[in-house]
């Protein structure tokens, strides 16, 4: 969404009435709530997820998210304030700036890195979301810690669930001038724990890509749709994705784009079938 000097053009309350007009179990925002990370930009994306008619909005940080020493407290007081996995042994992460000096003043969370579990429960069926964190402070290129994979296997291990999703900024299929470094690991990620959909944003870039292993006889699709911040840039973005009947034969992706014109919004809308 980039709220903040990038963010998009249009009128949020016109955008709110048409996200809101779909009935959805489940909204994901695979990050970059804010331009800067700045704390007024948080306060306004929080104020717009807040406004989004349904019981489960699950947002993750993106690049732009972790521009600032205080992303992670801003997160949490904004965003949302959810328990996050911290690493089984801090000695063997290698990841940059993933800790605060603990003598930085006026920080309440030196530990950077946000990645957590939830558990979701739709018509009787446990949905478990993992939510990986892909972003580094000060950084636009991806890197995850293996430590927290092995922190997010553990958790994984012990709960019990009918279906599993992964959430991610940075594509771990495709990439762009800013990409995830060391995505082979996320893909064994995958595989290991049998996820077969991903959600990924950070290019603004409609992708809709599916992977099969043929050795491990696995395959996963990864969803990734364009950006909500017409702002900056304007190719294939301003735009959300409906995901109906998710995860069965009769699947539908809806590619929803929103046109500004003047003082209104025009949509237009593509359906994509995915079987």
């Amino acid at each position: 969404m980039h709220f903040g000097p990038r963010h998009w053009l249009g009128k949020s309350e016109l955008l709110l009435e048409k996200l809101n007009s779909y009935t959805a179990d489940i909204v994901i925002n695979t990050g970059d709530n804010t331009t800067d990370a700045l704390e007024n930009e948080f306060e306004a994306a929080g104020n717009f997820l807040k406004s989004i008619d349904c019981q489960h909005v699950v947002s993750i940080p993106g690049n732009h998210d972790k521009r600032n020493m205080h992303s992670a407290d801003y997160f949490r007081q904004y965003i949302d304030d959810i328990e996050v996995i911290r690493p089984l042994n801090h000695d063997k992460c290698r990841k940059k700036n993933i800790f605060l000096d603990g003598h930085t003043n006026g920080i309440k969370e030196h530990f950077t890195d946000i990645n957590f579990l939830k558990h979701i429960t739709i018509n009787g069926e446990s949905v478990l979301v993992v939510c990986l964190d892909s972003n580094s402070l000060y950084k636009d290129n991806g890197f995850v810690e293996k430590e927290i994979l092995r922190s997010l296997s553990h958790a994984i291990s012990k709960a019990s669930y009918d279906r599993i999703i992964l959430l991610n900024h940075h594509s771990i299929l495709d990439s762009d001038s800013d990409p995830l470094f060391n995505s082979k690991i996320v893909v064994e990620f995958v595989r290991k724990h049998n996820i077969e959909h991903v959600f990924c944003g950070h290019t603004h870039h409609l992708s809709i890509m599916r992977s099969t292993d043929l050795y491990h006889k696995h395959t996963f699709t990864q969803y990734k749709n364009g950006s909500l911040s017409s702002g900056n840039t304007p190719n294939d973005t301003n735009m959300f994705l409906y995901y109906k009947n998710f995860g069965t034969k009769a699947m539908e992706i809806h590619v929803v784009r929103a046109i500004v014109e003047g003082d209104g919004l025009k949509f237009k809308e593509e359906i994509i079938a995915t079987y």
